[in-house]
């Protein structure tokens, strides 16, 4: 992407200041869930239920496999096993080719809760979000996935 080469009209200003706002409080609202997850029993956080998406999408993981998949880094993905193993969610593993790796895989409670998580963001996405089409909502990922590159580079 290139640099804009002149100024942002006022409403433009606004209209990205309204943007970056909404970002912030999207990032308070994950702050908010991250310490519901602590304190609540089977409560997930965002990074926890990103990290049973992608074992269930991906099958099991090395740690590293798992840190590049939730985009965490492998100290983090390593702590953030260590809540999974102990609420049952996941297992780990070392292979036997392989002491020195370790293999992250679902169990069959860390799968029914990523399908319990996930019907329940769905429910609550196309309730809060019934008055935007389809092509809206493709914008709007768009629009987080760009936020997500400026976080990325600030």
């Amino acid at each position: 992407m290139t640099e804009p080469t002149r100024k942002p009209t006022p409403e433009r200003a606004d209209a990205l200041d309204r943007l970056a706002r909404a970002a912030y409080r999207l990032s308070a609202a994950d702050a908010r869930l991250r310490g519901r997850a602590t304190r609540t029993p089977g409560a997930l956080s965002l990074t926890h239920a990103r990290a049973l998406r992608t074992l269930a999408d991906q099958g099991p993981l090395t740690i590293s496999g798992l840190a590049a998949g939730t985009e965490t880094t492998g100290a983090a993905t390593t702590q953030l096993v260590n809540g999974l193993v102990a609420a049952g969610y996941v297992t780990r593993t070392r292979p036997p080719e392989d002491k020195r790796s370790v293999v992250v895989a679902l169990t069959e409670a860390g799968r029914e809760r990523h399908r319990q998580r996930q019907q329940a963001l769905a429910d609550a996405l196309h309730a809060d979000l019934s008055d935007y089409d389809a092509d809206a909502l493709d914008r709007a990922a768009e629009v987080l996935q760009r936020l997500s590159a400026v976080y990325d580079r600030l």
